[in-house]
């Protein structure tokens, strides 16, 4: 699975660089790099590495650009969905390809004395740091995209359902993030607390749209927005932690 992994690390890198900066070639280029630098660090120079890191690289410099032109014109928002699925199936089916995960990030991981990381091995640990980016910019990027498809989105320039829950963008990756670290602790069970106080916490914000004007964003908007957005981004927490254990 480290194909896999140096595609996540590669996406997730670029996706912060894209949030960042208002120039399009720069976050495939750095996606690309990344892939390049992944791999030299995982020590992934065997025949079948090159192969599964062909597929990486194009999976996530494709996806870099399928986002922004997604952004700019507000539709086309399948297509990097598709993508990348279809890249991450790829490289689920043939992960048999890859060798193990050696070179500094073999050393690293046994020399350092943190805590945890004696319990992972190499190949984990690459697939763990991808997953943990996953649910960073990556994540809100999927949730929105999900969300355009569905239409809970407006185009550009209209008011949009998330202007009345505020907090999206920082509270959905720390909700993620929360969820991935106590799977990853054998403590998922307690995870379903995260999605009851969410709903508890949201309700009052979601009721109170009945009681005040809201222009062309309905209640039932608002609603659509926080259910699917909240599913969607479960699904990216569980699916990491799936991928990372």
């Amino acid at each position: 699975m480290s194909g896999l992994a140096v595609m996540l690390i590669a996406t997730g890198i670029a996706d912060i660089f894209r949030r960042r900066t208002g120039r399009a070639w720069l976050p495939a280029a750095v996606a690309l790099a990344t892939v390049i630098i992944s791999a030299a660090l995982a020590g992934l120079w065997h025949l079948g590495d090159l192969a599964l890191l062909m597929v990486a690289a194009v999976a996530s410099v494709g996806w870099q650009l399928l986002c922004t032109r997604a952004e700019r014109s507000g539709e086309h928002e399948l297509a990097p969905l598709a993508a990348f699925a279809a890249a991450i199936g790829a490289l689920i089916l043939l992960s048999g390809w890859g060798s193990e995960v050696a070179g500094l990030v073999q050393r690293w991981s046994y020399w350092t004395g943190l805590p945890g990381l004696d319990n992972l091995g190499p190949d984990r640990l690459l697939m763990v740091v991808g997953v943990v980016l996953l649910q960073v910019v990556t994540g809100n990027q999927l949730v929105r995209l999900v969300l355009g498809s569905v239409g809970a989105v407006k185009p550009l320039g209209q008011p949009q359902p998330s202007d009345k829950l505020k907090g999206g963008r920082l509270l959905g990756p720390m909700e993620r993030l929360l969820i991935l670290g106590l799977g990853l602790a054998g403590q998922l069970a307690a995870a379903t607390a995260v999605f009851a106080a969410k709903s508890i916490i949201r309700f009052p914000e979601i009721n109170a749209q009945k009681a005040r004007e809201n222009g062309t964003i309905g209640i039932d908007d608002v609603t659509e927005y926080f259910l699917v957005g909240s599913f969607a981004s479960w699904i990216i927490a569980l699916g990491g932690l799936a991928l990372a254990q």
